[in-house]
C-alpha cells in the first residue's frame, strides 16, 4: 500500500492512515477489530451488516465482533483537522460511544427498582433516554434486554410523576410488540391513564401520551379492543388539541396525525372524530404537514368523508374543495389518489360541490391525472368523478386541450 497522501477535493491530502480501508474515506470514528486492522465503525458495521465476517483487510475470520474504539488516531485525525482548518477542512465531532448492554441491563434494573430513591431511578431513566436518543443502535440494545415491558410497568405503576412521565417518553422511542400492545390495550385503566394525560399543561407529555396510544392501536389486532379505546371519553378531544397546537411543533404534527389515522381506520370511530372537529383541524393544518404526514392527513380526510356527517363538516369548510383540487398532481401519488377519492365522496353528494370543483380547475388537473403515471386507482377515481362532473363544466372549459385529453376518450360511458 502507498504511503503518500493523495489529493482531495479541498486541495488538502489526507494521510493514508487516517483512511478507512473501505471507504477510503477521513475516519470520523476509528475501531479496531480483533485482527488488528483500524476502521471507520460505520463501514465496518456496514460490512457485517451485509454478512461478510471476515476483515476487510487480512481476510481473517473475524472471532469477535465488539470493536475497540482507537482514542489515539481518533485525537490524531482531530488534531490534522484543526491543523488544516485553512484549508476548509472541519474537525470531527468527538463520537458517542454505542450503549453497553450490561450497562443498560444495570440501568433498567435501577430504573425498576421500587426499593430506590426515586431521584437513583430518575437519573437511570435519563440516562436510557440519552443512550436511545443517541442512535438507532442504541436503541436496539435497549429494546432487546426487554425494556419496553420495564417502562410500561413504570408508567402505570409508579406514583412520581415525574419518573411516569420520563418514562412515558423513553418508551414512546420504541416499536411495541404486539404482546407489549396487548398490555396496554387489554387494560382499561392503562388506557384511562394515558388519555388523562392529552390534557396535561406539558405539550411534551401529551405528545408521549398520544405516540404510546397510536403504537398501541397500531400492534393491537383485537378489533374490539381498537373499538373500546376509541370509546374512551376525551380521547379524539385530546388528539385534536395536538394536531392544533398553537405553536410550531413539527413532533406535534406527526404524532397527532398518526394518532387520529389510526384511530380512523375504525370504522366505527369516525363519527367521534368529525363531532370532536377533526374536520376543521386537518384542512386547517393541511399546508403545514411533511409528505409523508400530509399523505396520512389526505388518507383521514378521504376515510371521514365516507361518512354522512363527514361528508358534511368538509362541505360546510370553505377551503376543502380549493384545497383538495390544487393538491392533485402536487404532492405524490398517493396524495393525489386520497385528494380524488376525497373529491369523489364529496361531489356526489352535492351538486354545489360539484360546480366548486370546476370553479377551482379541477376539471384540468383530471383530465392530466388521467394521461399522467399515477396509480390505477387515482385514474379510476378520476374516471369517475369526471363523469359526475360532466354535466357541471362549461362546454369551454377543456378547449384548449388536444384531442388527447378529451373527456370522451377517457371516461367510459
Amino acid at each position: 500500500m502507498p504511503g503518500s497522501l493523495d489529493p482531495i477535493d479541498v486541495g488538502v491530502q489526507i494521510p493514508y492512515h487516517f483512511r478507512c480501508p473501505i471507504s477510503l474515506e477521513l475516519m470520523r470514528d476509528p475501531v479496531t477489530v480483533n485482527t488488528g486492522q483500524t476502521y471507520d465503525r460505520s463501514s465496518i458495521e456496514s460490512w457485517i451488516a451485509t454478512g461478510n465476517t471476515s476483515c476487510p483487510v487480512t481476510r481473517s475470520q473475524l472471532t469477535d465482533f465488539a470493536f475497540i474504539p482507537n482514542h489515539t488516531l481518533r485525537r490524531l485525525i482531530q488534531d490534522w483537522c484543526v491543523s488544516n482548518r485553512n484549508f476548509g477542512v472541519e474537525r470531527i465531532p468527538t463520537p458517542k460511544q454505542p450503549a453497553d448492554p450490561s450497562l443498560v441491563r444495570s440501568l433498567l434494573s435501577q430504573a425498576s427498582n421500587e426499593s430506590l430513591p426515586s431521584h437513583t431511578r430518575l437519573a437511570a431513566v435519563r440516562r436510557l433516554k440519552g443512550f436511545a436518543r443517541d442512535s438507532e443502535k442504541n436503541r436496539s440494545v435497549i429494546s432487546s434486554l426487554n425494556a419496553p415491558i420495564t417502562l410500561i410497568s413504570i408508567i402505570f405503576t409508579e406514583s412520581t410523576r415525574e419518573l411516569t412521565h420520563e418514562s412515558l417518553g423513553l418508551v414512546s422511542m420504541f416499536q411495541l410488540s404486539d404482546a407489549e400492545c396487548d398490555s396496554v390495550a387489554s387494560r382499561p385503566y392503562r388506557i384511562l391513564y394515558l388519555v388523562s394525560l392529552l390534557s396535561h399543561s406539558s405539550i411534551e407529555v401529551r405528545v408521549n401520551a398520544a405516540s404510546l396510544i397510536e403504537t398501541v392501536l397500531a400492534g393491537t389486532r383485537s378489533l374490539d379492543l381498537r373499538v373500546q379505546i376509541g370509546n374512551v371519553d376525551g380521547l379524539f378531544e385530546g388528539v385534536i388539541s395536538i394536531l392544533s397546537y398553537p405553536f410550531a411543533y413539527p413532533r406535534a404534527l406527526k404524532v397527532g396525525i398518526k394518532a387520529l389515522f389510526a384511530l380512523c381506520l375504525v370504522k366505527q370511530n369516525r363519527l367521534k372524530a368529525v363531532t370532536a372537529g377533526a374536520v376543521d383541524a386537518l384542512i386547517d393544518r393541511l399546508a403545514d404537514f411533511e409528505k409523508c404526514d400530509a399523505e396520512r392527513a389526505l388518507a383521514t380526510v378521504e376515510l371521514l368523508c365516507r361518512t354522512p356527517a363527514g361528508c358534511g363538516a368538509f362541505a360546510a369548510h370553505a377551503l376543502t374543495v380549493p384545497l383538495l383540487v390544487k393538491i392533485i398532481l402536487k404532492l405524490s401519488d398517493r396524495a393525489t389518489e386520497y385528494a380524488a377519492g376525497a373529491l369523489l365522496s364529496l361531489c356526489t353528494v352535492s351538486e354545489q360541490l360539484q360546480r366548486d370543483a370546476v370553479t377551482a380547475g379541477v376539471v384540468t388537473q383530471l383530465l392530466l391525472l388521467v394521461q399522467s403515471d399515477c396509480t390505477e386507482r387515482a385514474k379510476r377515481k378520476a374516471q369517475l368523478l369526471l363523469k359526475l362532473l360532466r354535466a357541471s363544466w362549461p362546454d369551454d372549459s377543456i378547449t384548449n386541450f388536444s384531442d388527447d385529453f378529451r373527456c370522451s376518450d377517457v371516461v367510459p360511458f
